[in-house]
């Protein structure tokens, strides 16, 4: 049975949608409008029930390591794609060092010295691949020309588009779930036709992605949890 504690957050202002997120103290915080049932409420949070278990144990993990970096250790949690996998360190020989198969990341256990470095070129060749192909679909579906894509290091900004339209996407995005991937290209290439975030913009966002403001929220709520 699943039964967790949760903060309750009733809102006037509110007038839909139920969310969630996980606060900075581990707490569960569901905020809703103010007449919502209190079965519609446990309700919703029964429903979050896969979504509420990871998140706590991606925030009490990070938690232990107290912002310090990895140790990449076995049972170390690694997102990719929305999914956590658990870290493995066994003998590949001279195979490639990093791998991804069976439901779990695993390193070689002679390259442990460079984990980071073989996550980060991993998780960069994905992004790579997965987000150019995201952006040529895109963007054919809108009947805009080939633009050029980059994968950057960037921390703190998952996407950007120049005033030449070029677009850079952070490795770190290829760890959300592809709903969230695609909303953030659909972000930056309604930039090649809209250089600012007005009115037009936003129109054409929702055009190609209704949920987008759904999207956007999963980033901000879990943008804490995309690092190595």
């Amino acid at each position: 049975m699943f039964d967790i504690p949760y903060t309750l957050i009733r809102s006037k202002k509110r007038k839909r949608t139920l969310s969630l997120r996980i606060g900075d103290d581990g707490r569960v915080i569901v905020q809703v409008p103010y007449r919502t049932a209190d079965r519609d409420v446990a309700s919703f949070v029964r429903s979050k029930q896969g979504w509420i278990e990871k998140n706590l144990t991606l925030h009490r993990q990070h938690s232990r390591e107290g912002g310090r970096p990895r140790r990449f250790v076995p049972g170390d949690s690694f997102l990719y794609l929305g999914d956590i996998y658990p870290l493995e360190i066994c003998e590949r020989g001279k195979g490639q060092p990093l791998v991804l198969v069976h439901g779990s990341f695993q390193l070689d256990r002679g390259s442990h010295e460079k984990a980071r470095e073989l996550f980060v070129k991993w998780y960069a060749g994905r992004a790579k691949e997965i987000i150019a192909e995201r952006v040529d679909h895109y963007r054919r579906q809108v009947g805009f020309p080939p633009v050029e894509v980059r994968i950057t290091g960037a921390q703190s900004r998952y996407g950007s588009c120049s005033a030449d339209n070029r677009l850079s996407f952070s490795w770190r995005l290829i760890m959300a779930p592809y709903p969230v991937i695609d909303y953030v290209i659909m972000h930056e290439l309604s930039h090649v036709k809209h250089k600012n975030h007005s009115k037009r913009f936003w129109g054409f966002v929702e055009e190609m992605d209704p949920d987008y403001r759904k999207h956007r929220q999963w980033l901000n709520e879990n943008n804490h949890l995309l690092v190595l």
